[in-house]
């Protein structure tokens, strides 16, 4: 089956290879958390730092990849990994900032790939 992923805005951290190997998760009003946190906890210095390590922990008890792993394997599966032109440059990202493979495209061209697709997943 043929797949691809739209990465746009911080998304794009994903496909950074200076940024991939060192993502954080910020407990400040993210509903993702799997133990609710409240708001002013998360504002507390370190928070952030425990909440990723936390995240980690879980992650490599469960023997979950990490993200560079799971690129690679979606790569290999032929899963087509695009960047979003217009956030990169907004962002300033250029191309080398990018792991290898990546396409660069714009929202229009993923939602005409998008139309043509029998399953679209948007979370």
């Amino acid at each position: 089956m043929e797949a691809a992923v739209f990465f746009t805005f911080y998304g794009l951290d994903i496909l950074n290879k200076g940024k991939n190997h060192n993502l954080k998760v910020p407990p400040l009003g993210n509903p993702a958390m799997p133990v609710p946190v409240p708001n002013i906890i998360g504002v507390l210095p370190g928070m952030t730092a425990m909440a990723t390590k936390m995240m980690n922990d879980w992650m490599r008890a469960q023997n979950v990849p990490t993200i560079v792993e799971l690129l690679d394997a979606a790569k290999e599966s032929g899963v087509r990994l695009i960047a979003c032109q217009m956030t990169m440059d907004v962002m300033g990202t250029k191309k080398e900032d990018l792991i290898d493979g990546v396409e660069l495209g714009g929202a229009a061209m993923f939602l005409d790939y998008a139309a043509d697709s029998q399953i679209n997943m948007f979370i």
